[in-house]
């Protein structure tokens, strides 16, 4: 097989895959008769030929795929006029505390944002298959380890932690809340004035696109202890 029929292949594969391919996925289209070094000299050679069309090959975390550029989603979005799902600022400065210090626990948040965060706050983002619980931190309670998943950086379009924006003065909650307004993520609702514990949030629940009111959940401090258009 020569390199056009390869890339080819290549080609058909990425823009017919539901979820992005890793290179071992890939080397399974030629019955490993390609080489990584040989498949990702390919893939360089995909993205240069593509890099004028609405549609860019990317690699995120989980592999390589296909997704629209993002000047372009302004268009794609009045295919999908419904309401996207919306993210308070708590919701998203605690993402954000998280993307940056992990492993971390509720505590460490807590003392970082300076206000008790909702237990519907964690529950949320855990939902959306951005952080999970990677272990539990040896003292008192054993609270539980929170980090970001492959997931979030394949929603922010990025390959790695290494690829998150840099920490400016601003803090650690600004450089992540950048990225994921970028990302084309909706208006993010003002929250309380930051002071004591978070106000009753409304927040539209991902799954159905109905507001829930999260106050009733909320607990005591504990001890310190749409993304990319996928072509």
């Amino acid at each position: 097989m020569n390199t056009t029929q390869a890339k080819r292949v290549l080609e058909t594969a990425l823009i017919c895959a539901s979820q992005p391919l890793t290179i071992s996925d890939m080397a399974q289209l030629f019955g490993d008769a390609l080489g990584p070094d040989t498949l990702k000299q390919l893939l360089a050679e995909l993205q240069l030929e593509w890099s004028d069309r609405g549609v860019e090959l990317v690699r995120v975390a989980s592999g390589w795929r296909f997704q629209s550029r993002p000047e372009l989603r302004p268009y794609l979005d009045r295919l999908h006029p419904e309401k996207p799902p919306r993210y308070s600022r708590a919701t998203l400065e605690t993402l954000a505390i998280i993307a940056y210090r992990q492993p971390v626990t509720r505590g460490d948040m807590e003392e970082i944002r300076g206000v008790t965060i909702n237990s519907m706050i964690i529950k949320q983002l855990e939902d959306r298959g951005w952080i999970e619980v990677i272990g539990h931190r040896e003292t008192v309670g054993r609270p539980a380890l929170f980090a970001t998943t492959r997931q979030f950086l394949d929603d922010l379009g990025l390959s790695s932690l290494d690829q998150l924006p840099p920490l400016e003065a601003s803090g650690v909650q600004e450089s992540i809340l950048d990225r994921l307004e970028l990302e084309g993520f909706p208006d993010l609702p003002a929250d309380s004035d930051g002071s004591g514990v978070d106000e009753d949030l409304e927040v539209d629940d991902p799954a159905t696109g109905t507001v829930v009111d999260t106050g009733s959940n909320q607990e005591g401090t504990h001890d310190a202890g749409e993304p990319s258009n996928q072509f």
